[in-house]
């Protein structure tokens, strides 16, 4: 009898210490994906602002040239190299809806970065979407982080060989293999160019990229900690999935920009590619096994909010309107001239004679002015444009 108690004590124990260990990896590889996530969102703005900076200043100098493309270069690399170490502490189906801390964070740096003035309502109601969707994905993040899946395994090779093997991952395989073949099938032969099929794919292709960036992250990090990992083939084989499924979906996300509005791709790939890893992380690395029906509703019900939340940010996004053309006065020689091409935004009124976009007042559709050539009009002694007939924008 009391060598069943003594039995049932180190059981306990043993239980205690591994939930703790359990419970510091999490806390470790969700502060990883944080930090890693706010220095991404951080690094694009600061390259952003170095290419509005270079155009605005009319630099000739190529942008990596400039000291602040560079050091938002190096936060990127430091940044992800966060998320990828991240992978090896915590589970996936927990990193992967931390991108949601991304949208957040750029959604406040693009806040911040902008120069214009609004009045009191005209401010409130083009961010109150903003705010709210901030206030929602911040509440769902805290969900599920706190009711996510605390087992985490050991990922060595043993381990990595034995789920690839297993049922439940190779009939997912089969079937993510299936669809991403009628799906490409359709979108290459029948021209179905459509969002959601595109971003379909990019999600399955993702679903095989977080699991080997899991597999490879832990077995660099188990063979810096322990025994070495990188003599096994299994892990050059989870090295090259990795790089070959990441390009392919850069290729389909490239494709995808060239045809829809960006905030609607991050929207919808934040969806798509956080519900596909979430799967992927509960098959393939069996994360829900041990937990109980509360944790997981709750667990999605953080999902959905942080869905909804990224929604509202991206829809209340300013997109970026087309060229329009616009006319200039050279003061020296007094010749108008008509621009039909350049930047999508066109100069504002700083000192010089600048109006704006030709307006149509009829009503009626402005003609299309040729692309190939600038239209301007010959210096003559008389011009017949004076100066009560010219608008400011």
């Amino acid at each position: 009898m009391s060598s069943d108690l003594r039995m049932n004590g180190v059981r306990m124990a043993r239980a205690e210490g591994v939930t703790a260990d359990s419970y510091t990896e999490n806390l470790i590889g969700t502060l990883l994906a944080i930090f890693g996530n706010l220095l991404v969102s951080i690094s694009v703005s600061i390259q952003k602002q170095s290419h509005v900076t270079l155009a605005g200043n009319k630099d000739p100098r190529q942008y990596y040239y400039t000291k602040t493309w560079w050091s938002g270069l190096m936060l990127m690399v430091l940044g992800e190299g966060a998320l990828f170490v991240s992978y090896a502490f915590a589970p996936l189906s927990l990193i992967a809806p931390l991108n949601a801390v991304s949208v957040i964070s750029s959604s406040i740096l693009g806040f911040l970065f902008l120069r214009e003035k609004w009045k009191a309502q005209e401010f409130l109601k083009r961010y109150i979407l903003t705010f709210l969707g901030c206030a929602l994905t911040a509440g769902g993040t805290y969900l599920f982080v706190t009711f996510g899946p605390n087992s985490h395994e050991k990922l060595n090779a043993e381990n990595i060989v034995k789920h690839v093997i297993g049922w439940p991952f190779l009939l997912y395989l089969l079937l993510g293999i299936i669809t991403f073949c009628l799906v490409l099938y359709f979108y290459k032969q029948r021209n179905a160019n459509y969002l959601v099929l595109i971003l379909l794919l990019v999600a399955l292709l993702g679903s095989v990229t977080v699991i080997t960036v899991k597999a490879v992250s832990g077995m660099i990090v188990l063979s810096i900690l322990g025994p070495l990992q990188l003599s096994y083939p299994i892990f050059y084989v989870m090295f090259v999935c990795m790089v070959a499924t990441i390009v392919f979906q850069a290729s389909f996300l490239a494709q995808a920009s060239h045809l829809y509005d960006s905030s609607l791709i991050a929207c919808v790939n934040y969806i798509f590619c956080t519900t596909f890893a979430i799967v992927a992380g509960a098959i393939f690395y069996q994360e829900f096994n041990h937990e109980d029906v509360l944790h997981i509703c709750m667990f999605l019900l953080g999902c959905a909010i942080c869905f909804f939340g990224v929604f509202l940010i991206t829809k209340s996004k300013r997109k970026v309107k087309a060229f329009e053309p616009y006319v200039t006065m050279d003061m020296a020689k007094g010749i108008p001239t008509i621009h039909n091409k350049g930047w999508a935004v066109q100069p504002d009124y700083n000192g010089s004679f600048s109006y704006g976009a030709l307006e149509n007042n009829d009503s009626v559709a402005p003609v299309p002015l040729p692309v190939d050539q600038e239209l301007s009009v010959s210096p003559s002694p008389v011009s017949p444009y004076q100066p009560s007939e010219l608008k400011k924008d």
